[in-house]
C-alpha cells in the first residue's frame, strides 16, 4: 500500500512536470508567436513610415517643382515685361532726339575760330625708352683687383701658396676681361639703339615742322580768303560748320554748299533723313496669353506731323548755325533745300525731291525766337515752299537750284553738253531776249503779250493766267543785268502792277537780287527769279540756255 502510494505521487510528479513543460512551451510558443507578430507589426509601422516619407518627399518634390516652374514663368515674365520697358524707354529717347533737333543747337556757339585749325602743340621732347633710360654700373679694373683678399697668416704658412694666390689672381683678370668685353658689346649696342631712336626722332620732328608750317599757311590763307569774301573759301567754312554739327543716328547730313558774293547769298543743298527716321510704333507691349512683345503702331497721320517737324528743325537749325557762324558779317541771304533720296513706290526707281525750300535774310532771321516758334509756321511767315506731304515724297520747286548756283558743276556740266551752241541770254538783243521771256511764259501756261523794250535790256510783258481764284492779270518784267539787281528794280514793278491794276509780278534777271529787293518783295504779290531760276525755268520748258557775262 505504501509502494502504491507512493507510485501514484511519482506518476502526479510526472504528470504536473509534463504539464508545466507543456505550458511553458505553450507560453515560450506564444511569446515567439507573439514576437513573430510584433516584428510583422514593427515591420508594417516601418513600410507604413517609409511609404509615408516617400509620400512626404514625393509631395515635396512636385510641391518644389511647381515652385521651380512658378518661379521661372515669373522670371520668363519679368524678362519679357523688361524687353518691352527696355524698348519703350529706347523709343522715349528716340522720340525725344526728334523732337529736340532744333533745340540741340541753341547751347552751341557755332563759329569756327580760325586758331583752332591751326597746329598748336609742339613735337614732344626726346625721351629715351625705361629700359634705356638706366646707365649701367662699370667697374673699373682697380676696383676690380682691390677686392682680391690677400692670403692670410695661416695660409701663408702652407707651402706653394705664392703660385696658388698668383693663379687665383690670373683666373679673376681673365673673368675681368670677359666681363669688360660683355660691357663694350653692351654699351655699342646700347648707343646704335639710342642713335637709331635719335634719327627717327629727327625725321618725326622735321617732318611734323613741315606739316605744321604747311597747314598754319593754309589756315593762314583760309583766314585772308575767308575775310576778302572769296566765294570757295566762304563756301569752305560754312561746310565745316554743318560738318560739325552732331545730329541723331540716321541722319545722313550730305549737303552742298556755294555762295555768290555780290547778293552776298549762300545756297544750301541738303539731304534731309527719310521718313523711316520716325519710329513706326508708339508704344511696345508685353502679351502674356501670346507670350510676345508687340508694336502698336502710330497712326499715320503722326507720322506725316513728326516727320514735318523733324524736316522743318533742320532747316531753321541749318540755316541757324550759318548766321550764327558768320564772322564777318558776309552772309546776306541763305537759300536751303531739303532733298531726300528715295525709291519711288510707283516705278521702283530712285527720285530725289525737293520737299522743303526757304530764302531769308539775316536780318529778318536773327529777329526770330527760335526757342518759342511754332516751327511750320516760322517757315510760312519766311515764305518757304514746304511740301503738304513729305512723306508721300510730294516735291516742291526749289527756290534756287543749286546745280544753276555753282559754278565749278556748271563748267564741269557744261563741258559734257553743247554749252557753245546754246545761245548767252546777255548777248541776245533786246527784241530776241523779249521773244525769249514771252514765249517762256506762254509755255509755262500764261496768256503773256509783250508791251514795250526799255534802254536797260528789261521787257515788259503783261500775261493772263488762266487758273481761277488763283489766276489773274501779271506783269512780268526782265532785266539783263550783270551786277546785283536793287530795291529800286522793284519799286518800279509794284508800281507797274498798280498802274495795270495786275493781281501780282514777276521779275526776270539774268543776275541776282539784293537782301533790300527780297525784303521789299517779301509782303507783296511779287515773284523774284534770279539767272539760275531763269535757267531752270527755260530747261524745263525745253529751252537749253547760258548766261555768260563780259569780262571787264
Amino acid at each position: 500500500m505504501a509502494r502504491r502510494g507512493s507510485f501514484t505521487s511519482l506518476i502526479n510528479q510526472i504528470a504536473r512536470d509534463s504539464a508545466k513543460r507543456e505550458r511553458e512551451r505553450i507560453k515560450r510558443e506564444n511569446a515567439r508567436i507573439r514576437e513573430i507578430e510584433q516584428a510583422k507589426k514593427q515591420e508594417l509601422r516601418l513600410i507604413a513610415q517609409t511609404n509615408k516619407e516617400k509620400e512626404r518627399a514625393r509631395k515635396e518634390k512636385i510641391k518644389s517643382a511647381e515652385q521651380a516652374n512658378k518661379e521661372a514663368r515669373q522670371e520668363h515674365l519679368k524678362i519679357r515685361q523688361e524687353e518691352a520697358d527696355d524698348l519703350n524707354i529706347e523709343l522715349t529717347v528716340k522720340i525725344k532726339e526728334l523732337q529736340g533737333i532744333l533745340e540741340e543747337t541753341f547751347e552751341v556757339d557755332d563759329t569756327i575760330s580760325f586758331d583752332i585749325l591751326r597746329i598748336n602743340e609742339d613735337f614732344p621732347d626726346f625721351e629715351l625708352p625705361e629700359d634705356l633710360k638706366k646707365e649701367p654700373v662699370i667697374t673699373t679694373k682697380e676696383e676690380f683687383l682691390s677686392k682680391i683678399q690677400e692670403p692670410s697668416s695661416m695660409e701663408k704658412l702652407i707651402p706653394g701658396w705664392e703660385k696658388r694666390h698668383q693663379l687665383y689672381i690670373e683666373e679673376q683678370l681673365k673673368r675681368f676681361n670677359e666681363y669688360e668685353e660683355k660691357i663694350k658689346v653692351f654699351l655699342e649696342e646700347r648707343n646704335k639703339k639710342i642713335s637709331t631712336l635719335q634719327q627717327e626722332y629727327s625725321k618725326e620732328r622735321e617732318s611734323f615742322e613741315k606739316r605744321k608750317q604747311q597747314r598754319n599757311q593754309e589756315v593762314i590763307e583760309l583766314e585772308n580768303a575767308y575775310t576778302n569774301r572769296e566765294p570757295d573759301a566762304l563756301s569752305s567754312y560754312c561746310t565745316m560748320v554743318l560738318e560739325r554739327s552732331e545730329y541723331p543716328e540716321g541722319f545722313p547730313q550730305e549737303f552742298r554748299v556755294a555762295f555768290l558774293p555780290d547778293p552776298k547769298e549762300l545756297v544750301v543743298e541738303y539731304e534731309l533723313p527719310s521718313k523711316g527716321i520716325i519710329p513706326s510704333v508708339i508704344e511696345y507691349k508685353y502679351t502674356k496669353t501670346k507670350d510676345i512683345v508687340e508694336g502698336k503702331p502710330r497712326k499715320q497721320s503722326e507720322i506725316k506731323d513728326l516727320y514735318q517737324d523733324v524736316i522743318s528743325a533742320v532747316c531753321l537749325r541749318t540755316i541757324h548755325e550759318l548766321f550764327e557762324s558768320d564772322q564777318g558779317n558776309n552772309i546776306d541771304v541763305i537759300v536751303f533745300n531739303g532733298f531726300v533720296n528715295e525709291i519711288d513706290p510707283a516705278t521702283g526707281k530712285d527720285i530725289r525731291p525737293c520737299i522743303i525750300s526757304v530764302r531769308t535774310t539775316k536780318d529778318k532771321f536773327l529777329e526770330i525766337n527760335l526757342a518759342k516758334i511754332d516751327k511750320k509756321a516760322c517757315l510760312r511767315n519766311l515764305g518757304a515752299q514746304v511740301s503738304p506731304r513729305p512723306d508721300e515724297l510730294m516735291a516742291v520747286k526749289p527756290i534756287i537750284e543749286f546745280d544753276m548756283v555753282d559754278k565749278r558743276f556748271v563748267e564741269e556740266s557744261d563741258i559734257l553738253s553743247d554749252l557753245e551752241n546754246r545761245p548767252n541770254l546777255i548777248e541776245l538783243t533786246p527784241f530776241e531776249f523779249e521773244n525769249l521771256v514771252n514765249n517762256l511764259f506762254d509755255r509755262i501756261g500764261f496768256d503773256a503779250k509783250s508791251t514795250q523794250s526799255s534802254r536797260d535790256g528789261g521787257v515788259d510783258v503783261v500775261a493772263f493766267d488762266p487758273r481761277p481764284i488763283l489766276g489773274g492779270k501779271v506783269v512780268i518784267q526782265a532785266k539783263r543785268y550783270k551786277n546785283v539787281v536793287g530795291v529800286s528794280a522793284v519799286r518800279d514793278l509794284y508800281g507797274t502792277m498798280i498802274n495795270e491794276g495786275a493781281n501780282k509780278g514777276i521779275l526776270v534777271s539774268t543776275s541776282h537780287y539784293g537782301k533790300d529787293a527780297y525784303e521789299f518783295a517779301k509782303d507783296k504779290p511779287i515773284e523774284l527769279i534770279d539767272g539760275g531760276g531763269l535757267l531752270y525755268l527755260l530747261e524745263q520748258n525745253g529751252v537749253k540756255a547760258k548766261i555768260i557775262f563780259p569780262e571787264d
